[in-house]
Parts: C-alpha cells; structure tokens; sequence
C-alpha cells in the first residue's frame, strides 16, 4: 500500500472524482447533492472547495471510501488526511485542522 501521507491532495480529489464519475448511479448522486451542472464540473475541479466537497461525498459513504481507496493502493487513511491538508488550503482560517 501506498504511503498515508497525501503529497498532492488535490491529485487525489480528481482521482476520487473520476472514480465516483466512472459509476453513473454514484456520479448522479454527486451531481444531486452537490447541485452541479455536469457540463460544469471540469471548471469546478480548479477549485480547491469542490475537490474538498468531492472528498467530503466520499468519506460520508464508508464502502464508496474503501472501494476508492483499494483501487488506489491507498489507505483508507490517507484519504483523511488529503482531506484534512485540503480542508486547510480552501480554508486557511479554519481552526478545526
């Protein structure tokens, strides 16, 4: 497996996202929740606040997380910390991190 310490936090979000957007019944549950156009989502993914919510939809779903993270050679635990690291570049003034 590889290491738990996320070097690109924001490599990972795409990688997450093209994962959900590979299953149509879980991308159109994204695309519910977060009530994003589908022809908008590749200019979201230049912002740091839709990868943060592309990996907040996945850890609210514990098999989607650990299916996502098996087909990376990731732990599940290096999701949570690319979250985290992400969670502080999109909002530096959050104290929570």
């Amino acid at each position: 497996m590889k290491s738990s310490t996320p070097a690109d936090p924001e490599g990972l979000a795409i990688a997450a996202l093209l994962f959900i957007a590979a299953e149509t019944e879980t991308l159109s549950r994204f695309l519910e929740l977060t009530g994003i156009d589908p022809s908008d989502v590749r200019a979201a993914a230049q912002d740091k606040r839709f990868l943060l919510a592309v990996l907040d939809f996945l850890m609210a779903d514990e098999p989607l997380l650990l299916a996502f993270a098996a087909s990376e050679g990731l732990k599940p635990e290096t999701v949570v910390a690319a979250h985290r690291k992400l969670h502080k570049a999109a909002d530096p003034a959050h104290e929570a991190y």
